[in-house]
Order: C-alpha cells, then structure tokens, then sequence
C-alpha cells in the first residue's frame, strides 16, 4: 500500500477515534477496544452510531478505520488486528470469507445504496447523464478495486462507453471521499460518488442522474461481518458481537435511513 493510501486511512481512524472521546464527566476504565473497518462511504453514519453506542456502552473503545474497501480487504489479509469489516460491496466481504478471514455465519448484507453522477453546486457542464459523461472536460473516478469505481466501470460496460470514458482526462481517486471533495472543491467537472454521499455535502454538489437500472446490474449491497481475530481476548470478541448486532438493529438502522442508505430487506 502507499504512504499516501496509509496516511489516509490512519487519519481518518485518528480523526473518528479522537471524536468518540468522552465530553467531559467521570472517565470510564475501558474494558474492550474493537477495531472496525468500513469502507469510507458509511464514516459519516458509524461515527453518530458510535457516539450512540458508547452512550449505552461506555466501558467499550471503538476505533475505525475507513477507506476504501478493496483497501481495508488488503490491510485484512496482510495481518491488521480487526474485529469488524462493513465493506461497500459483497465482492471484498466474499473474498476475504473464501479465504477465511470470517467468523462463519456473521454475514450481514445490511444496506444498499445508489450510484449517481455529481457536478459542483452551479458548475456549468453539458453532461445531462452517463449517456454523455464524456462531454465532461473531466473525471473524478475511484480506483478500479474500490467498490464505487468497480460499479462505474459496470456502467461504463453496459453501456459500451468504456474505451471512450478511459480516453477522458481522468483524476483517479483512492475512495469515494476523495471523489466526493475533489469535485465539492470544482477540481473535476463530474464525478461518480454514492448517492449519500452526494447528500453529505448537497450544498457543494448537485446529482446529475443516477446509474440506469439496465447498466448497473450488481446490486450495491453494503454487508457487515465478524473478523476472525486470534489476537483479541474474550471481552473484545464479546464487544464486537454485540456492536455487529447493534448495527443490525433498528436504532441503528435508523441512522443509516437518515444519512440515506436503505436496509436490505431481501
């Protein structure tokens, strides 16, 4: 992995932790720390479900780490303690369980969520739809092996755009949320984002349309699931049980409605 990619990721593991410290009061002896990895899209949700948590579990530390999920797949495999994956799409969650890094049975494919083209609030462009992205000056596009830019080049595919796309002046990005600010701060023209994402930030982007049904075939399914972690004792297994299942919950799930995702029913 780069030094850029890991500076990310410690960052935004340092910046979410630094927030889940307590506000003031008695301070509570930490009885178990439990490290989860999710996929940049969702720190916004998990940082509010944290702080609800901790509120009800004060003895327990969360600490994330958020990136892109075909990174945080990586850092999985090469060794990194974690307790908890909540990946962006099934494809990293799948591969990391045929390789045996899941705990059997404590897959979840807990949200969905939707793909949509973004343009900076008032930007000017020609762009009206994927039909034309290539109007655009520009691209920011996430990494092949970042769900996000995995499901754009889906698009791309069934649409048969793709050698036209890839002969675009492209600004490939480590995550979604490096997609997300480069085009919030008008350094593209267009991007390829979720649709919370987008909404994260509405008064600095404008959704120019969403994925059409007919070219993004694979369902964007966020699924949450129990690392094996042989490092970890029993009060940080039991905690990270317990945290999966509150994710599983309604107070939870009510959370993510309000940041947008919508739970999988199927």
């Amino acid at each position: 992995m780069s030094l850029l990619k890991k500076t990310a990721a410690i960052t935004a593991a340092a910046a979410i932790a630094a927030s889940l410290a307590g506000c003031g009061g008695e301070k509570t002896e930490t009885t178990a720390e439990i490290n989860v990895f999710i996929a940049a899209s969702l720190a916004n949700a998990m940082n509010e479900i944290a702080e609800d948590y901790k509120a009800e579990h004060p003895d327990v530390s969360i600490v994330y780490n958020a990136d892109s999920s075909g990174t945080l797949q990586t850092q999985i495999e090469e060794g990194a303690e974690c307790d908890i994956f909540f990946s962006a799409a099934e494809k990293q969650m799948n591969e990391l369980d045929e390789g045996g890094y899941i705990q059997d049975g404590s897959i979840t494919p807990l949200l969905m969520n939707k793909v949509v083209l973004i343009k900076p609030t008032g930007g000017e462009t020609a762009v009206t739809g994927f039909e034309n992205i290539t109007d655009a000056k520009n691209l920011a596009l996430a990494g092949e092996d970042v769900p996000v830019g995995s499901y754009a080049r889906e698009i791309f595919k069934n649409m048969g755009i793709t050698d036209s796309v890839m002969a675009m002046e492209i600004n490939e990005c480590a995550n979604v949320t490096a997609v997300l600010t480069s085009v919030a701060e008008g350094a593209n023209e267009v991007g390829i984002v979720y649709s919370t994402d987008a909404a994260s930030m509405k008064d600095k982007v404008e959704i120019i349309a969403e994925a059409p049904s007919d070219a993004l075939t694979t369902p964007v399914i966020y699924p949450v699931g129990l690392v094996i972690n042989d490092k970890a004792d029993e009060a940080q297994s039991s905690a990270a049980k317990d945290f999966k299942d509150h994710l599983c919950g309604s107070e939870a799930q009510a959370v993510f409605a309000e940041y947008g995702f919508a739970v999988n029913n199927d």
